[in-house]
């Protein structure tokens, strides 16, 4: 089974992408990623980019995608050391390599700054290159999902 570690935006992306997790694959994030989804998605429809039913349903499908969270204080203190050694302002993106170094085989993220700096740490699988492929207007992380239908 290979374990991989998602951001907010991958989150996002494979719940509007309508994406099945095959039972090969499984999904963990840091339990901040509940938080950063919302703030995302309610900016979306603060923007009129996206109506509230539709956010909700996002919101909704996020959740469908099994998604296993932590946020132990094991986690916590890693992602600490983390941050300081890259001398983050904060520890939000560094729980993310650091769950994926105690827990998973790649991180999966949308964020070019973040996969740059994971490498020094992990493997990143930043879509859409090496681990996306374009599902009608959505990038979806290859090998993590399959478009539903």
């Amino acid at each position: 089974m290979t374990t991989f570690v998602i951001d907010a935006r991958v989150a996002i992306d494979l719940a509007t992408g309508g994406a099945t997790i095959p039972p090969e694959h499984s999904l963990a994030a840091p339990t901040l990623l509940r938080s950063q989804a919302l703030a995302l998605v309610y900016e979306s429809v603060r923007l009129g980019e996206i109506d509230e039913r539709t956010g909700r349903k996002v919101l909704d499908d996020i959740r469908g995608l099994r998604i296993r969270l932590l946020g132990d204080r094991s986690l916590q203190d890693h992602a600490w050391r983390i941050a300081a050694k890259l001398n983050w302002p904060d520890t939000y993106q560094a729980e993310y390599i650091a769950l994926t170094q105690v827990q998973a085989d790649a991180l999966a993220t949308a964020d070019g700054k973040l996969a740059a700096a994971a490498r020094a740490f992990v493997k990143p699988c930043p879509p859409p290159r090496s681990c996306g492929r374009r599902v009608g207007s959505r990038w979806v992380a290859k090998g993590i999902g399959t478009p539903a239908g």
